[in-house]
């Protein structure tokens, strides 16, 4: 009996003494799951993904992702952990928050930087969570005008988010003629309102912020300005558009979308003297413990060490030439793109774009976002349906967001945008051609592409282009997943 319990055990076992379980590649432990990334991996090979919140990484951040550091745990700050073996894993934090505030030119002494929050969002309600606390007031861009989830949005029946389910939020708007943010009514809603925290910050909405004026907005109520540049980020360490850092009291920003990093966010908090009392005395911010303790242990527990690590080398590609050069393509691409959809009739949201986006408006075409997401979604065209001011529901919107931070990493420029605008063109059309089959509803819409054979061969015919075209593009990564 113990000569057969030895033999079960060793036959689990590799030479080294690590079970063959542990030391398999994935191909051989799990062919199913390996077969699905791997169709994936040709999926975005073949596709133009222009998702504007998407990007491809690098190996290098890919490589920190799968490393040792998965493995330990390491709750609480560099030099205050609450377990033991963390002098290397200390290093590594340390090193990402140094390039953290280096990759924006920032004083130690003036900002802190917390490198721990597992994502955007997260990053988000701990900032609200430190510095507003429960049922405090904030208010931020409204989603169908061009802000975020987590940025207080509710419709008139419900609570959506996080962010106003345990947080009294009001939305500031755009105007709905120029689809810029209306700042006089902003003012306005903030003397009524009276919010703690005031939010600059986008995700979808292609013309600078004027950070000066929220910053006038927030002193003239006792605000807070809180600048979430997810989207941005990378624009800004490049200089190429308005850093929020000369106004803002706190900043967050994903590390995945134009910093070309892991999927993680940071969280910047202003240091020093905040104001000055009547008495001529100076009061101090008092944002970096607050803050710390929100990410931990308010909203999480042990950080994810590979994803600082992928942080940390993000960081140090931000501040090379090649990464600048990098960014100014990305607003090239977008602007020409922008150009290109004017010319042949398109109506973008606020004339163009000065950022990595843009917005189609559909208005008045017959094609809602949803069905233009469906038909590029079929000719292997990656976008998203999104709402443009003026939309009654976020449910229902009008537009669909484009972005190039993906494929202008890809090495797409400004001749390439040619192709792709045509090949979006293209799809829209037969958008357009499947709506006269189908009538206005979508699942009609759905049905027709799916069964009507003359529009499945134009799909077909159309797909075929696209993929020819998007696989003559590297992409970074390991070359098989």
């Amino acid at each position: 009996m113990i000569c057969l319990l030895l033999e079960q055990s060793t036959t689990t076992m590799s030479r080294t003494g690590i079970s063959i379980l542990l030391s398999a590649n994935l191909w051989d432990a799990d062919p199913e799951l390996f077969s699905l990334i791997q169709k994936e991996k040709k999926r975005q090979e073949a596709g133009l993904e222009l998702i504007a919140s998407g990007n491809f990484t690098s190996l290098s951040v890919l490589q920190c992702l799968s490393s040792c550091l998965h493995n330990k745990y390491s709750e609480g700050l560099p030099g205050e952990r609450y377990y033991g073996g963390n002098e290397v894993i200390d290093d590594i934090e340390r090193l990402a928050q140094k390039r953290a505030l280096e990759a924006f030119n920032l004083n130690p002494e003036e900002w802190g930087v917390n490198v721990q929050p597992y994502s955007g969002s997260p990053a988000n309600i701990a900032v609200y969570t430190g510095i507003v606390e429960a049922h405090g007031r904030i208010m931020g861009l409204d989603l169908p005008d061009g802000g975020h989830l987590t940025h207080g949005f509710q419709t008139p029946t419900k609570k959506v988010s996080a962010s106003s389910m345990f947080f009294e939020s009001m939305p500031y708007k755009v105007d709905p003629e120029t689809g810029l943010i209306d700042y006089d009514q902003l003012a306005s809603s903030a003397k009524l309102f009276r919010p703690k925290l005031i939010i600059a910050g986008i995700s979808c909405y292609s013309r600078p912020l004027d950070y000066e004026r929220f910053r006038e907005i927030c002193d003239s109520v006792g605000a807070y300005l809180f600048a979430d540049m997810a989207h941005t980020s990378g624009l800004v360490a490049a200089g190429i558009i308005p850093s929020p850092f000369e106004y803002s009291d706190v900043v967050t920003t994903t590390c995945h979308k134009s910093l070309r990093g892991p999927r993680s966010a940071v969280i910047y908090f202003k240091k020093g003297v905040r104001s000055t009392n009547a008495k001529g005395e100076a009061v101090l911010y008092d944002l970096e413990k607050r803050i710390n303790n929100a990410v931990f242990p308010a909203l999480q527990g042990g950080p994810h060490n590979n994803g600082i690590a992928g942080i940390a080398t993000a960081f140090k590609q931000v501040k090379s030439v090649e990464f600048v050069q990098y960014q100014k393509q990305v607003v090239a691409n977008a602007q020409h793109m922008a150009a290109k959809l004017i010319d042949r009739g398109y109506n973008i949201t606020t004339g163009g774009t000065d950022n990595h986006l843009l917005l189609v408006n559909l208005q008045g075409t017959g094609l809602s976002g949803s069905k233009a997401e469906k038909i590029l979604e079929r000719v292997s065209i990656s976008c998203n349906k999104n709402t443009v001011p003026g939309d009654k529901s976020a449910l229902n919107p009008s537009g669909f967001r484009l972005g190039t931070p993906v494929l202008t990493t890809r090495g797409l420029v400004e001749a390439d945008f040619d192709k792709v605008v045509d090949y979006i063109d293209k799809g829209i059309k037969l958008g357009l051609e499947v709506v006269k089959i189908s009538g206005p509803k979508l699942v009609d819409y759905i049905r027709v592409l799916d069964s009507e054979q003359t529009i499945g061969k134009k799909i077909e015919a159309l797909k075929n282009d696209v993929e020819s075209f998007s696989k003559t593009f590297p992409i970074p990564g390991h070359p098989d997943y």
